[in-house]
């Protein structure tokens, strides 16, 4: 009976400080989002991409993808003043769990968690690459490219903020995606840079 109240114990406790350390990050992370307009932007363009590849017109889906590489222009700008401003937080508050599951105390084992501050600046590079189109991709393939970078951006912040497992799950709810065809899809260097930090 002692064993059991005791593992109860356990649990409840580790629960809870997994509970308190994943609404610090939330709070944490939201308060830099909320100085920009990425997620409404990330929404734009992604529902645009869907949009545009339906249009049959070529003029008027001509005029679409004019109207989208602004809006990458303005997204990729934005999520480099992010990326450079969250490289200012602490690095104790940046540490991210390389484990699939949230686990308290987690961060302090050696070689277990990555810098998010890292993560973020791959990601911006990548993002910034995509909408500048310096591998000169059709537009077809611009748009599939940046819908991948997006994404695995989305996946490293919910990452940030519960887990790996968490983030996975949500990515296949929300876009019918795996964690593997976001890496697969992104760019070679994001995809590189990005495996190296986090690992594989």
């Amino acid at each position: 009976m002692e064993t059991l109240t005791l593992a109860a114990v356990f649990f409840v406790a580790a629960y809870l400080l997994k509970s308190h350390a994943q609404k610090k990050r939330i709070r944490l992370l939201a308060s830099h989002l909320a100085r920009y307009d990425i997620e409404k932007l990330m929404e734009n363009l992604t529902e645009g991409y869907l949009r545009c590849l339906g249009e049959d017109d070529p003029a008027r889906r001509q005029q679409i993808w004019a109207l989208l590489d602004d809006t990458a222009d303005r997204l990729a700008a934005q999520i480099e003043r992010f990326a450079a401003e969250f490289a200012r937080v602490d690095e104790a508050a940046a540490r991210v769990s390389k484990l699939p599951l949230a686990l308290p105390f987690a961060l302090s084992l050696p070689g277990a968690s990555f810098d998010m501050r890292r993560a973020l600046a791959i990601h911006a590079r990548g993002i910034a690459e995509a909408a500048a189109n310096t591998q000169q991709h059709t537009a077809k393939s611009k748009a599939y490219l940046m819908s991948a970078e997006l994404f695995l951006l989305q996946h490293t912040c919910h990452w940030y903020c519960r887990s790996k497992a968490v983030a996975s799950a949500r990515m296949l709810a929300g876009h019918k995606t795996s964690y593997a065809q976001l890496i697969e899809a992104v760019a070679p260097a994001t995809r590189r840079d990005y495996l190296a930090l986090v690992g594989r």
